[in-house]
């Protein structure tokens, strides 16, 4: 028979969950203190541990680590009121298998934690499994990182529970791909995940966006309009970049957090949302309060669970596994040297896995198909100070100016009579050698905007669309 261990100072409480386990055939030992924890004799009867996270006369973190000590293979349960969701959230980071809030609402779901942590002893394995599944359809790259896999198992834990989250990371490092984890692993994955940068947005814009607004509340406003807040009740509602939200938006976001209430814009109707918040900010909010620059009730309320992605530079071991992926999805052919993988590896990459992608990208576009890329053809910031290294003559970039005096030549002596051609395959020549002209003027102006497309449009007089025609995107 299962046997089920409850350290719960609360009597009444205790007494329920009690009753509520012995009802399923179980037998419980129920202690109320750090104390009466301490003279069990034999903890490899349990099978199962719920854990109050505040006892009277002891740090319920502390008899979590103790009974891991002492039975590590069984699952622990650590249950807290609202305002300790943050302690919970740290014991899931010492083993703990889940964490349940009290009051509790629905016993239906305690009842369902019970016979899943029971029918798979081996939790913590079980878990690991399901959120690497979950993060592999989704496309996210976790790679060999210890850091990366700690931080999606504990997403994976918290994403059914109902709780804010925000997330830190520097630019480029995956914010909007941990929030789509966290969206799909919720009980909320059948409902809509709507994203809006606060950074992106004016100030009257970002606000009847978020809360909508209401027919003739400003000029064009036509009819009345549903805001985020209200379009996400039913799902998960993303706010990147918060920290660049005004001061003003801020009031209102807050409001929003403590009630579930807004008004719309240009109304005067309280409406209500019940959708999941996930902020994420690439700036320390806590320096942002220090300069005055975010409100430190609102960073309370946004920081009940806060997941840090770490930057690339932490995870060097996993640069060679990115760049894989990124040449795969680029669908190139191009290899790196080791010197020029070395190199990359000792890069700090400021802008994380989007500079990475973006040089994988402007690499490809200045080489020809299947090259070794050596690391004279890297950009300087790469390199910096290294040595520098002999290019391959088998990997140079195409010699465009080559073609031009073989063309010429050709054309030439076509005309001077040297060299027969029908008119049809002048123009034809001359129809490929247009199109090579332009792929060359792209390819150099690239090279000399590491990569930036929009700036090599913008220089070269043409759109995107036509780039991506000429480099054969499209």
């Amino acid at each position: 028979m299962e046997h089920i261990l409850i350290v719960e100072d609360e009597i009444e409480l205790g007494r329920f969950l009690s009753r509520l386990i012995e009802l399923k055939g179980f037998r419980t030992t129920h202690v109320k203190s750090g104390k009466e924890f301490d003279e069990i004799t034999d903890f490899s009867l349990f099978t199962l541990a719920f854990i109050d996270v505040r006892l009277p006369d002891r740090n319920g973190i502390d008899v979590l680590k103790a009974m891991k000590m002492q039975a590590p293979h069984c699952p622990c349960v650590v249950m807290t009121g609202y305002s300790t969701v943050k302690i919970a959230v740290d014991a899931i980071k010492h083993g703990a298998a889940d964490f349940i809030e009290k009051p509790f609402e629905d016993i239906n779901l305690i009842d369902q934690l019970i016979d899943r942590l029971l029918a798979n002893p081996q939790f913590d394995v079980g878990e690991e499994a399901e959120f690497k599944r979950i993060a592999r359809e989704l496309g996210c790259f976790l790679g060999t990182s210890r850091s990366m896999h700690q931080l999606y198992e504990l997403a994976y834990k918290i994403a059914p529970k109902q709780v804010t989250v925000l997330i830190e990371g520097e630019t480029g490092t995956g914010k909007e791909v941990l929030t789509k984890f966290i969206h799909a692993a919720s009980r909320r994955a059948a409902g809509s995940l709507l994203n809006i940068n606060c950074g992106a947005l004016s100030e009257t814009i970002l606000e009847s966006e978020l809360f909508g607004h209401v027919k003739g509340a400003f000029t064009g406003a036509m009819t009345d309009r549903a805001g985020y807040f209200e379009a996400a009740s039913s799902g998960t509602l993303f706010l990147d970049e918060i920290a660049e939200a005004s001061l003003s938006t801020q009031v209102k976001l807050l409001r929003v957090l403590e009630t579930g209430e807004f008004i719309k814009i240009g109304g005067t109707k309280t409406e209500r949302t019940s959708a999941r918040i996930i902020a994420a900010s690439h700036v320390n909010l806590d320096e942002a309060v220090q300069r005055g620059a975010f409100r430190e009730d609102l960073l309370f309320r946004l920081d009940v669970v806060k997941l840090n992605i770490p930057p690339l530079r932490e995870r060097r071991e996993d640069i060679p596994l990115l760049i894989d992926l990124f040449i795969e999805q680029s669908g190139e052919t191009i290899t790196f040297s080791p010197d020029a993988l070395e190199l990359l590896q000792q890069h700090d990459w400021p802008g994380n896995m989007r500079e990475l992608s973006n040089l994988i990208r402007r690499t490809a576009a200045i080489v020809k198909e299947g090259a070794i890329i050596t690391p004279d053809l890297l950009p300087d910031r790469i390199i910096g100070k290294k040595k520098s290294f002999p290019i391959a003559a088998s990997v140079e970039p195409v010699r465009f100016p080559d073609e031009w005096n073989d063309f010429s030549k050709k054309v030439m002596n076509i005309y001077n009579g040297s060299e027969q051609q029908s008119l049809d395959d002048v123009l034809s020549l001359m129809k490929t050698m247009e199109k090579r002209t332009a792929t060359a003027l792209i390819k150099k102006s690239l090279h000399e905007t590491a990569g930036n497309r929009k700036e090599t449009a913008q220089k070269l007089g043409v759109t995107t669309r036509k780039l991506r025609y000429y480099l054969n995107e499209t």
